[in-house]
C-alpha cells in the first residue's frame, strides 16, 4: 500500500509539473502574441490614391482642413495598432470638420455623400482599434475600405470640377452659336433692307 501512495503521489506531482508548464508557455505565447502585435504594420504602403487636378487644388485651398485630413488619412497605411490609435483620434476630428464645412464651391449631393461614406469607415476604423481584443484581419479590411472611400472621394471632386468645366464650355458654345445666329439674323435683315431700298 506504500508503494501505490508513493506511486499516486509521483503521478500527481508528475501532473502537476505538466500543467504548471504548460501554463507558463501559455502565457509567454500570449506575451508574445503582444509583442508581435505592436510591430506588426497594417494598411497598404503602395495603394495608388489619385491626385487632385490642379482646378481641384485651387479651389481646395478654401477648404482648410481638407490638406490636413488629405495628408493624415493616406499616413495611415503602413502603421502598427498604436499608431493607429492615435492617428485616428484626429481624423475623426477632421473627418467632422470637413462634413460641417464644406465651402460652396464644392458642395454637391454625391461629394457630401461621400464624405458621409467615409464617415461611416473611418467610424468602423476607430471601433475595431478601440475593442479590447483587435481582430487583424478585420481591421486590415476596414483600413482597406477606407483608402477605397477616400480614393473615390478625391475621384468625385475631380469629377466635380470635370463636369463644371463641361458645363461652362457647353454655356460658352451655346452662347456663341446663339451671337452666330444673331449675326445671320442681322446680315438677312440688312439685305432686305437693302433690297427694298432698290
Amino acid at each position: 500500500m506504500n508503494s501505490f501512495t508513493s506511486y499516486l503521489l509521483s503521478i500527481l506531482v508528475i501532473g502537476f509539473f505538466i500543467v504548471s508548464c504548460g501554463e507558463n508557455s501559455e502565457g509567454s505565447m500570449q506575451l508574445t502574441e503582444n509583442k508581435q502585435d505592436s510591430t506588426i504594420l497594417y494598411g497598404d504602403k503602395t495603394f495608388a490614391f489619385p491626385t487632385l487636378t490642379n482646378k481641384a487644388l485651387d479651389e481646395i485651398t478654401q477648404w482648410g482642413v481638407y490638406e490636413d485630413f488629405e495628408s493624415e488619412i493616406k499616413s495611415i497605411n503602413g502603421k502598427t495598432i498604436e499608431d493607429l490609435k492615435s492617428s485616428m483620434e484626429r481624423i475623426t476630428s477632421q473627418v467632422d470638420s470637413l462634413s460641417n464645412n464644406i465651402p460652396d464651391t464644392l458642395f454637391t449631393q454625391s461629394l457630401n455623400s461621400r464624405i458621409i461614406i467615409i464617415k461611416t469607415r473611418t467610424s468602423l476604423l476607430q471601433q475595431e482599434l478601440n475593442k479590447a481584443r483587435i481582430d487583424s484581419l478585420r481591421l486590415q479590411q476596414y483600413i482597406n475600405e477606407v483608402n477605397v472611400s477616400v480614393k473615390n472621394f478625391i475621384i468625385q471632386i475631380n469629377e466635380k470640377f470635370l463636369k463644371d468645366d463641361i458645363d461652362e464650355q457647353r454655356k460658352d458654345d451655346e452662347k456663341n452659336e446663339l451671337e452666330k445666329q444673331k449675326r445671320f439674323l442681322d446680315s438677312i435683315y440688312q439685305l432686305e433692307l437693302q433690297d427694298q431700298k432698290n
